[in-house]
């Protein structure tokens, strides 16, 4: 396996490294006294928005999968070590045009979209003129398991007409948010195939976020922090959009979701790696500083050890996520399942780690707004749920052994024998 980055990566990675130090950091305190107000700070975003766009630094993430498709045609393994430079600012996705939910939105978009519909959002998203969120979870079904979905599409004449409730939808109180991209589940009688699969009976729909009978019900806190942007509660009564506003085929909606998710995932994983190298930066410096009992914190031996194994999980997850970026590339999404499943188990579970030994460092400092890590934190622990929970990815990978085990099965039954002792007195 190869993680060379290409020419044309290498040289993007210090011009985006010079814009986030020289331009984003600066802003931090504004985006920050705008957010702590309840205001969204586009006085903040979108100056420099301005300037990534002319700089060249605008929709990185965005491969080209044809010639006459806008893109980069950055494949995942050159965007990865992006993506974790943007992570160190969690708000500065947006600047680059990087953000989530947008950054899946837009790649769903450029695979299914018609002329009409990439005219009216997918352009305006990929110019950063707009943003929309992505309508999946529900509050009272397992949303882990998506076939559960409540949300009906139900069709009457040339409309649909949806009917449902959905959560913690990311993006949905921005106030340049104006699509919703829902995942529903039809009617049997409308699906193609008469729906007899579970996952053949859901589609996605473009909802203007101005549909009679769409409301926000609230911007749900998540860990006692409500984001600007919002995780939302979206109510669905009697909305109605044309048979138009349909992304895809009727019935392909889950398959569409999940080719959705496998970028988005190395997009998550990397930034979450940028906010645990950042974490251990101040952690050392912290260590370094300040003292107990007549020394140095960084001389304690624990201390020393949650360094160091910060460090090497550190550098484990990302060579994890690099490798599924790597396969992601050569073998496409459906090959890299499972390391993608895997990337997204260590990287949300390595981030409440990190952050949790940075905290202890700095004491009572670390659970306060003067330093990142307290929100850091939070946001790692959400992550254990956002893009499936742990259990659903242990579940993932397990199969994946099992049933290499079963096509295998007998391969090392001569290891047993050599190692087990023969019957006695035989």
């Amino acid at each position: 396996m190869d993680f060379a980055l290409t020419p044309r990566a290498q040289a993007l990675q210090p011009r985006l490294q010079r814009f986030i130090d020289d331009l984003v950091l600066p802003s931090c305190s504004d985006w920050h006294r705008y957010a702590d107000a309840g205001v969204y700070p586009s006085d903040v975003i979108e100056p420099l928005k301005d300037q990534a766009r002319d700089l060249g630094l605008w929709n990185l993430f965005l491969p080209s999968l044809r010639d006459d498709q806008p893109g980069t045609r950055l494949d995942h393994l050159d965007y990865a070590p992006l993506a974790e430079t943007m992570g160190r600012v969690p708000w500065s996705a947006e600047v680059f045009n990087c953000n989530a939910p947008d950054s899946g939105n837009i790649e769903l978009l450029q695979l299914f979209a018609t002329a009409e519909q990439r005219e009216a959002w997918l352009d305006p998203l990929l110019r950063g003129e707009i943003r929309s969120c992505f309508a999946m979870s529900e509050p009272d079904v397992a949303s882990s398991d998506a076939t559960n979905m409540q949300t009906r599409i139900t069709r009457e004449g040339d409309h649909y007409v949806i009917n449902g409730r959905k959560w913690f939808i990311t993006g949905a109180a921005h106030p340049k948010c104006r699509l919703v991209v829902l995942m529903g589940r039809n009617d049997a009688a409308d699906t193609a195939g008469g729906g007899t699969s579970s996952h053949q009976q859901h589609s996605v729909v473009l909802v203007p976020m101005d549909t009679p009978g769409l409301t926000v019900e609230r911007n749900i806190p998540v860990m006692d922090h409500q984001a600007i942007e919002g995780h939302c509660e979206l109510v669905f009564r009697d909305v109605r959009v044309p048979l138009q506003q349909r992304l895809g085929q009727e019935g392909a909606g889950f398959a569409m979701a999940q080719a959705r998710l496998g970028p988005g995932r190395v997009h998550h994983c990397m930034r979450t790696i940028g906010q645990c190298e950042l974490a251990l930066e101040l952690m050392c410096e912290r260590a370094l500083e300040r003292k107990a009992f007549g020394q140095r914190i960084g001389d304690f031996a624990n201390v020393q050890d949650w360094i160091a194994q910060s460090r090497v999980e550190i550098d484990q997850a990302r060579l994890l996520v690099l490798r599924a970026a790597w396969r992601m590339d050569r073998e496409g999404l459906a090959a890299a399942r499972t390391d993608v499943s895997a990337i997204k188990l260590v990287a949300a579970q390595l981030q409440t780690r990190v952050l949790d030994r940075a905290m202890q460092v700095f004491g009572a400092m670390g659970l306060t707004p003067d330093t990142p890590l307290a929100r850091l934190w939070s946001w790692g622990r959400a992550l254990r749920f956002l893009d499936g929970p742990d259990e659903v990815h242990l579940r993932t990978i397990a199969r994946d052994e099992l049933s290499k085990a079963k096509a295998q099965r007998g391969r090392n039954a001569l290891h047993l024998r050599r190692w087990m002792p023969a019957p006695q007195g035989v």
